[in-house]
């Protein structure tokens, strides 16, 4: 009998983070689950462990010279990972392992039936590239779970949806010219936010061109322009019929954010999983995996989070 929703807690997953004072700190996953116990969310899904993967998972879609890079600078705990968001603290190569864990264990279990829709709080880590990090990203656990999907399972549509904030460069231009990986992805405008990328222009490269759907939005924009804004995200998916949807619902678009200036309710990200998890059952057996992204504000990341779970849960 296929099991409800599986959710990943614990203290593994929540240890990927970068201390006190850094955005993304070490209290989120427990802002989001204080939250789901608070509205007894927690007894209505099933919980599953973090798990952690070796270097060769790892390496499926990262260098092996980076990750050894990695490992070295994780060991001292020394300096940085990329240009100074992203710090090598001690210990975090295993931290961010668990994470890339986490999303395949659950990828694994979408596909034996064993779980109907999953969520991973701490997962989508969309900023870091194939040879480097960005944006406190350490692995690209998106990217990683795409190449599993293909080279272990032999899936070849699989649509990748953004809703962060922040254009999900790491895995965009790693796919740019991947006719099979279907991306849409609905950020605050690259003139105003970090990467800078993600133009409206953008639609893939070569065979590829026309795969890749990228909606810049302003600064300032709510639930009255995500809404048609969504509209065409879900018809561009629709039209693909993808075997596996993945979905980074990244809570740093909603109002009152630190870092961003977008100002969706969780009314969105609640709509935005409705509706795939819809496109999920139409096209690839329910199969749709939902990674939290970024958030700044613990109590937006709680109530975006939770919204996404609710949904996941509807009949």
């Amino acid at each position: 009998m296929r099991a409800s929703v599986c959710v990943y807690v614990g203290d593994e997953l929540a240890r990927y983070g970068f201390g006190e004072g850094h955005p993304f700190g070490m209290d989120r996953l427990g802002a989001f689950w204080s939250a789901a116990q608070s509205s007894g969310l927690d007894l209505r899904v099933r919980q599953c462990v973090p798990v952690s993967v070796g270097q060769d998972v790892i390496e499926r879609f990262h260098t092996p010279a980076y990750v050894g890079r990695v490992i070295r600078q994780s060991a001292r705990g020394d300096g940085f990972l990329d240009c100074g968001d992203t710090p090598a603290l001690k210990g975090i190569y295993e931290s961010a392992c668990v994470v890339v864990g986490s999303v395949l264990d659950a990828v694994e279990r979408l596909l034996n039936g064993t779980c109907r829709q999953a969520f991973v709080p701490i997962a989508g880590l969309h900023h870091a590239r194939r040879d480097s990090a960005a944006g406190f990203c350490v692995f690209n656990d998106c990217g990683i779970a795409i190449e599993t999907l293909r080279q272990q399972y032999g899936l070849q549509r699989i649509a990748y949806v953004d809703i962060d904030a922040h254009h999900g460069d790491g895995v965009f231009y790693s796919f740019e010219a991947d006719a099979d990986l279907i991306i849409a992805d609905l950020h605050e405008d690259g003139r105003f936010l970090y990467p800078g990328t993600g133009g409206e222009g953008e639609t893939g490269t070569g065979e590829a061109r026309g795969t890749k759907l990228n909606i810049p939005m302003p600064p300032g924009a709510d639930d009255e322009r995500f809404y048609p804004a969504w509209e065409r995200v879900e018809t561009f998916i629709d039209g693909y019929r993808p075997e596996f949807i993945l979905f980074q619902c990244g809570a740093d678009s909603i109002a009152g954010d630190p870092i961003t200036h977008l100002r969706y309710t969780p009314a969105a990200h609640r709509h935005a999983t409705l509706r795939l998890k819809q496109l999920a059952d139409k096209h690839c057996q329910g199969r749709l995996l939902a990674m939290g992204g970024g958030g700044y504000n613990r109590n937006n990341l709680a109530r975006a989070w939770t919204a996404v779970v609710e949904a996941l849960l509807e009949e």
